[in-house]
Order: structure tokens, then sequence, then C-alpha cells
């Protein structure tokens, strides 16, 4: 079944005709038409108009694809009618229900919805209030915004009707389709659940509440975060939007999932803040996952120019433009004595590239009309920009001898291009993992290796063996993003391992790194021990492991590279994609050279502290990280208890680009040292000081950034003191 992450990123745009008219001077740049026209594809649906951007006149930057009349759909009725749109509104609290996690009395835990109801009716989403453009809602507030010429000389407003409340819903949440985290600190707790299966569960149920299809359905939830595509580290989001797309229906349901978060939850959220992104998005886009508005590709503000996406919010997550970086995301209103947090939404002529947009006050954003200061920029294709690239500065020599603790980082070998000789990369860096190993097309156990554009095989191996002259250890990364590695009968498992040798032998690699994400590791329903594993494909995954390094010997290097869903994660729950590299590590461990868990693309988790952090942030990084160093209880059953790794096989994972440097320096002067301090209290406040090290993806992103990470990481590893020395008076 198609995700509503993929739908929404594809979208697609409506070929039908569009009655083309002038909204009171909105062509200053770009040519605007509205239509009434029918409900879409003749259904009922909503009340819905649309409005027509002619792109001719855009820079020469934009690709020719981008400068086609492109139409996006809006709730409610065209501006220049004016006159007021209600839709009715059902409003749904919901009860999670999660298998995984007990409270006190040890019964399953349940966090209901259904005691904010009356905070969120009295808020500025369903109350009036004296917003800049008039005396509204806060979604009609923004919209006006948009269109403000045309609503102020109209009186025009989209409103949404005062809620019906129903009974509440009860969704059962699988241990592998969600978690909870708890703060000791704070006493609340955070829910990180799969929206896709929420989504299908509500609609499951809402035949429950006999919503009609001009209808607006807005199901309610609690202090929970969401993911997407079944795969919580693509996290996370605020819920989701648009209308059920199920195509055997006459009708098209409008919904909203959102949630409401009680204070200290979520750093920078707060109370109805992630419902009313939710809303203004779905006023800009009310048909997402029948047919989304598509808009050019646009940039993150702010935040090194990393692509966005192409709808109302970034890719997966959703995000609006405003959220991250220093752009303030919320704008706080008082209505009778309480505290409202609204989310600070990007307007329309924000993502149509427009430089004059003629919106109130020729505001890019709203609420807060300074948040976005100008149009969005163009995201140029990625291969481009890395065409014309050269380094501005030089690697900086490592002329210490090995001390023990390394810097570990992927050399990319499956571009179409070679921007950086495998021969050329820092000498800061100690262990080089080529990547990748895929399973070759129609198999998920042959592993293949194609010699990377601009080398032959023997040139390839020549500059492997060079590294390896140099001290280096030069791996081969098995599996990679995006692949699917299951080894689920005896015949995969002789399969897997007789082509890893092939191409180990072939080019002299020191040894593997097994990059095996989900949905490759997957543990089975009924699977609960990570140290009596029954899944076939983790089973004879760990048996591959043994046969490799007895073929190859005890020098033959196996490095392991989980996403944290897969290992930290499996503290407060164990199934599915959460804790399914642990029996792995466990079953390897003897043989291990070292694991570094990816600490990106992670949703928040939680430390053997008792409190849980946010992505990002060096409190985060080392709290996930000792629990490897020092163990902890598997799915909180102290029965099921993970023993500690010596620290000498942890490494620790960043990305190029997203993480920040200061956070990772202090992460890592903190693990090793105990300097620097932090809210997260180490377990051993000395540290850990023959702590292996630090992994990077990729090395080329770090080239690409004037070599900004190796040559300040490089040096703070190899400046520390002998990490083999410690190793042999250090105890856990």
């Amino acid at each position: 079944m198609e995700n509503a992450a993929a739908s929404r990123k594809r979208g697609v745009r409506s070929n039908r005709p569009t009655l083309i008219c002038v909204v009171l001077g909105l062509v200053v740049v770009l040519s605007w038409g509205c239509s009434r026209g029918p409900r879409p594809g003749g259904v009922a649906s909503v009340p819905t108009f649309t409005i027509s951007s002619n792109a001719a006149d855009r820079p020469s930057q934009y690709p020719p694809a981008q400068h086609a009349l492109a139409q996006y759909t809006l709730a409610g009725r065209r501006p220049e009618s004016g006159g007021s749109t209600t839709i009715s509104t059902e409003l749904v609290p919901v009860s999670l229900i999660f298998d995984g996690s007990t409270g006190n009395s040890g019964k399953k835990l349940v966090i209901s919805a259904l005691p904010e109801i009356p905070k969120v009716i009295a808020s500025p989403i369903f109350q009036k209030f004296q917003f800049a453009t008039g005396f509204t809602q806060y979604g009609d507030a923004v919209q006006r915004a948009e269109f403000y010429r045309a609503a102020a000389a109209k009186g025009w407003h989209t409103l949404l009707g005062q809620p019906r409340v129903t009974p509440a819903l009860q969704i059962e949440i699988p241990v592998a389709d969600g978690y909870v985290l708890a703060s000791q600190r704070t006493g609340r707790s955070l829910a990180i659940v799969d929206v896709d299966f929420v989504q299908k569960e509500l609609f499951k149920e809402l035949s429950k509440i006999h919503a009609g299809p001009d209808e607006l359905v807005i199901a309610l939830t609690k202090n929970v975060e969401f993911y997407p595509m079944d795969d919580a580290t693509v996290c996370c989001s605020w819920g989701a939007y648009g209308v059920d797309a199920d195509p055997s229906s006459n009708s098209r349901q409008a919904f909203i999932l959102g949630t409401y978060l009680d204070p200290d939850v979520v750093p920078g959220y707060s109370d109805v803040q992630p419902l009313t992104e939710q809303i203004a998005e779905w006023m800009n886009d009310p048909l997402q996952g029948y047919r989304a508005n598509t808009f050019p590709a646009w940039r993150k503000p702010l935040q090194n120019g990393g692509c966005g996406g192409r709808g109302e919010g970034t890719f997966y997550r959703f995000a609006e433009p405003t959220d991250g970086g220093s752009i303030p995301n919320s704008t706080m209103v008082t209505e009778g004595g309480t505290a409202y947090h609204l989310e600070n939404v990007a307007l329309l002529p924000w993502f149509t590239e427009n430089p004059h947009p003629d919106t109130f006050q020729g505001a890019f954003s709203f609420p807060d009309t300074h948040a976005l200061t100008a149009e969005a920029q163009p995201c140029l294709r990625a291969r481009a920009r890395r065409s014309r690239f050269a380094p501005t500065a030089s690697p900086v020599p490592n002329t210490r001898s090995p001390n023990g603790h390394e810097l570990i980082g992927y050399w990319v070998g499956y571009s179409s291009t070679k921007p950086l000789p495998l021969r050329d990369v820092s000498s800061q860096w100690d262990v080089v993992i080529v990547a990748f190993s895929p399973p070759a097309s129609g198999s998920t156990s042959r592993m293949v290796f194609r010699t990377p554009a601009g080398y032959t095989t023997p040139q390839f191996k020549s500059e492997i063996a060079y590294l390896q002259r140099r001290g280096k250890k030069v791996l081969i990364s098995l599996g990679g993003g995006g692949e699917v590695v299951t080894l689920n009968t005896p015949e995969d498992l002789s399969e897997f391992t007789s082509s890893v040798s092939s191409i180990v032998q072939e080019y002299g690699f020191n040894g593997v790194d097994l990059d095996f994400e989900t949905p490759s590791l997957i543990l089975n329903p009924g699977d609960t021990d990570f140290r009596k594993p029954t899944t076939p494909s983790i089973v004879n995954l760990i048996a591959a492991m043994q046969q490799l390094r007895r073929r190859f010997g005890p020098k033959f290097m196996i490095a392991e590279v989980p996403e944290g869903p897969q290992v930290p994660a499996g503290m407060v729950a164990y199934g599915g994609q959460f804790g399914s590299f642990l029996p792995v590590i466990y079953g390897t461990r003897k043989i291990l050279s070292f694991v570094d868990v990816q600490n990106y693309n992670t949703p928040p988790l939680e430390g053997l502290d008792g409190d849980y952090y946010m992505p990002g942030t060096a409190d985060y990084y080392a709290a996930t990280t000792e629990m490897l160093l020092q163990g902890f209880p598997v799915g909180r059953d102290p029965k099921l208890f993970f023993p500690p790794l010596p620290p000498g096989k942890v490494a620790i994972g960043f990305l190029v680009g997203r993480s920040h440097l200061a956070e990772i320096e202090n992460s890592v002067r903190y693990l090793i040292e105990g300097k620097l301090g932090s809210k997260y209290k180490l377990r051993r406040p000395s540290g850990y000081r023959n702590f292996n090290g630090v992994m990077f993806w990729n090395i080329q992103a770090d080239w690409r950034e004037n070599y900004q990470m190796s040559n300040s990481v490089g040096p703070l590893l190899h400046g520390l003191p002998d990490a083999r020395a410690a190793g042999r008076t250090e105890t856990r």
C-alpha cells in the first residue's frame, strides 16, 4: 500500500482547465488565476478553489520544466467572490494504547487527547482572535494574509465550523509501530509512532463517527511525534493531512491528524502549535494523498542551502521552512488568560518564489511577518553544484603515530563522477569504508561491487593498496541505504558469504562493514530475546560473519553501522526495526572490530538516566552512545540485559552537513575525557579513555565543505592520549 509520505512527495497535478482571472494585482511577477471548478474528479469533498501561476518569466536558473503553468488547490472559495465559507468540522479525540509499554500498574500505557479537547476548542484554531489580517481564526488569518487585497476588499473568509466532538477513538500501537519515551526530570512522556499505521487505523474507525465527505475530520493525539514509511529514521513530523485516497470511494474524506503538546515535552514547541502547522498546510494543500500541490524545489533558509522539498513542507517530515535554525517558528498569543503558540508558516508566494508578493504588507510569512524576509531560493541539482566545486582549504596533515582513536569515513564509490580520488583522501582518515556493495538485481543475498567511475579495476586495487601502505584500513560496506539484504535461507547464506568473499579477495579489502538498514533487519513477531534470535535473516547474518572471519583470519575486520532505531531504541521497545541490530552485535561481539551507530536521521531517544533527548545535541550523542558502553535492559526488561561493549569497539557516527561541529566536539570530549559537562551525566564521570573514535558520512561531503570535519575532529582524536594504553588499565 502506498504510504502517506510517498504520495505527498510525488504529488499529482490536475490537468483540469482553469478559468484565468486577476485577483487585485497578483500579477506583479506571476500571473495568477482562479477557478471555482468542479470538485476533484467529480466526487464529493470540502469546498476548494484553484489558482494558477504562470512561471514563464522566472529567472534563467529554473529548469525548463518549471516554466509551465502550475495550478494550486486551496480550501474554501475563490477570494474575488468574497463572503465567508464555513467548513463543517469533526474533532476526534484519539487514545493511543501501547503494547510495548506499561505504566506503574503493569497495564498497557494509554496516552489520551480527550482532556485537551476543551483547550483546542478555546484556541484561535476555532475561536476568533485579533490578528493583523482581521478578527478571525488562525487558518483564515493565514489565508487572508496570502490574498490580503481581495480578502480586505471583499470580506473574504474561510472558517472552520465550531466542531462536533465525537466519542474518543482507541488505536492500539503494536511494539513494532511505536514506543514511548519517559522523562524523570519533567514527568512527561513523548510517543514516537508510525504515522501510516495510525492513519490506516484511523480510517478504519471513521465509520463510527459518521463524518460526511463535505466535512473536515481533525483527529487529535497528545504528546506524539510521527514517522512515515514504516521507518523511524525518517523522523519526525507532527502528523498528516489531506484526503483519503481510496480509489473505490466516491468521495474524498478531508482529514488532519495532529497532536497537542504539554509544556516541556519537545523543546521549542508547545500546546496547539503542532496542530496549527497541520491546519495551515491543509488549507493550502487540502487534496494531499489525491492531488497534491507541487512547487518549484526550494532551499531551506539559513541551513546551508539544503533542499527542503517541493511541497508545503520538507520532504518526508513536512516541516515548515520556519522550523529549524534561528528563524522564529511560532507566535504566542493570549486568549482568555491562556497562552497559545501558533506556527509561523510560509505564505504561498514564498514557495512560488515571487519577490514582490501581493500579500499582507508584502510578507512571506505569517503570523510573524518577519520570520521569512525573502522568497524561497531554488534548489539547484546537487550534481550541478558538485561538478563546479573546488575546495578552498587544504587538509591538515596527520603527522602523529596511531593512538587507537580512529577517524572513520565513507568514501562514496557509486557516483557517476569521481570528484575525490581514493588516494587523495585526507591523511586524517584512519579507516576508509568504500560504499557500497549492494545485492545484485533480483537478489537479496548475492552481493556485487562495481569498480567506481573513472577507474579501471587494476587502478582501484592499486589505490586501495596505496592507502593500506600508509597504515589505513580500507573496508567494503555491504548493503547501504535503500538496499534490502536478507538471508532467509541456507542458500541465501551460502550465496552471500561466497559473493562477499570474492569481493574482499579480489580487491584486497581489510574487511567488511554492515550497513543493513530498515527493512533489511526486521525482527519477526515472537522474536523477543536478542540472545537467542529466531528471525532467519538475523540468524544467518550472524553465521555469515562468523564464516567470513574463519575464512580470512583474525585480522579480518568486521564493522557494523546500525541506525538509531536499531540499537538505542531497543531499550524502550524491542520488535520490528526497534533493537533489530542488537542480536547481530551480540552474536558477533567476540569478532567485532567496532560498531558506530548512525546518530543522524534518528528519532528522540531515551538515555540511561531516565530522560529523553532530541537529536543533534551533545546530550543526545553522549546518552545514546553510553548505552553501548554500559549496557541496558532491552525492552525495559531487566531480565534481558544487553551487556556492554569494550570502549575500543564503540565509535560514534555523524552526518557531514547536518551535524554541527561544536556539538560533535563537545560530545567526543565528553565521552572520552568527561570534560565540558552536559545535562546528561555520564555513568563514568571520567569518560572512556580508550573509546574508539568518530565516523562520518561521508568523506566527499567533508571535502566539499573544505575539510571542516576532518580538519577539526581528526586532530582532536589523534591528539588524545594513547587509547591502547588506557585500555590495558581501564575497566568498565
